[in-house]
């Protein structure tokens, strides 16, 4: 629909979420190759390990009526990890270090994975920091995720 609109350059589109919208980055750059950066933000990259590692992924199963153990390949199936090696976008992470919800473990999955596979990437850490970073974070911290988004993007996307 974006690409289409007249004052979009279809050959410079970035895509960009935190949290659900970091899943939907991460899902997104599995499934096309029509953006040429992504930055996923506190994304849940792993349905199976969020199900036992977020302070609310034994309650929040969206993607199965059952427990991961009970259904493990619906959880599977609905996780970035699972399409990471279709991935060609240029990928960057940004987590925080004391995230509950969307644990640094998910964004470290497919980082590392990316660097494995040889799509540039980069995983941006903030100490001290939760979930709520973005909106509550540390000014200074806040300032700095928005100008490694800007400088990941302003690269990628010339």
């Amino acid at each position: 629909y974006m690409e289409k609109k007249p004052y979009i350059d279809a050959k410079r589109m970035g895509v960009t979420g935190g949290s659900y919208g970091g899943y939907m980055t991460l899902w997104t750059v599995g499934h096309t190759d029509r953006f040429k950066a992504a930055v996923s933000q506190r994304p849940v990259s792993n349905t199976v390990s969020f199900w036992g590692s977020s302070d609310i992924g034994f309650m929040f199963e969206p993607w199965s009526s059952q427990p991961m153990y009970e259904d493990i390949e619906t959880y599977w199936q609905q996780s970035p990890m699972k399409y990471i090696k279709n991935v060609t976008t240029p990928s960057m992470f940004v987590h925080s270090e004391q995230d509950l919800r969307c644990v640094m473990e998910q964004g470290e999955q497919a980082f590392i994975a990316l660097k494995q596979l040889g799509v540039d990437t980069e995983l941006i850490l903030f100490p001290n920091e939760h979930h709520g970073l973005s909106r509550v974070g540390r000014t200074d911290r806040r300032i700095a995720r928005l100008n490694h988004m800007l400088r990941w993007f302003n690269q990628y996307l010339k």
